[in-house]
């Protein structure tokens, strides 16, 4: 709420940067690891880290389902993209260290550094020529960064 500092815009906006550069791989035949790299590079560029706790999974009769989708350089996720499978893609990127820390209450998830982090997420459907993206909202651009 309020005007953010420029380290807030800018956290902000490499975290919706990594989201969208890695959604724009998801096609047949890309290999899940290589979003990590994508993902990885776009942040570091920034200045920023990405935890590698958290990941993006597959949705399918579970919830949390293979594939892992890691979101950083030089993971070793299996698999590569076919028409029909669906998957988060949902890095966290952090100001300062990727180190995470969860509370006592064993689901609120802090930097160890207590510096900021951002995330976006969406969930995707691999098509024949790309992909869809199952969680877009109804009448609005999707992945275009515009803060006015």
């Amino acid at each position: 709420v309020g005007n953010a500092d420029p380290d807030g815009k800018r956290l902000v906006e490499t975290a919706f940067n990594c989201l969208a550069e890695a959604l724009a791989m998801v096609k047949p035949g890309t290999l899940y690891r290589d979003l990590g790299t994508r993902i990885h590079k776009t942040a570091q560029a920034a200045g920023c880290s990405v935890v590698r706790t958290y990941c993006g999974h597959g949705i399918g009769s579970l919830f949390h389902t293979a594939p892992n989708v890691p979101h950083y350089h030089r993971n070793k996720a299996k698999g590569v993209m076919r028409p029909g499978h669906v998957f988060t893609v949902e890095p966290m990127i952090n100001l300062g260290v990727p180190g995470d820390v969860t509370w006592g209450d064993n689901w609120t998830a802090v930097t160890t550094d207590g510096r900021r982090s951002a995330q976006f997420e969406h969930t995707v459907l691999v098509t024949e020529t790309g992909c869809e993206i199952m969680t877009a909202r109804e009448n609005e651009p999707v992945m275009r960064w515009d803060l006015d």
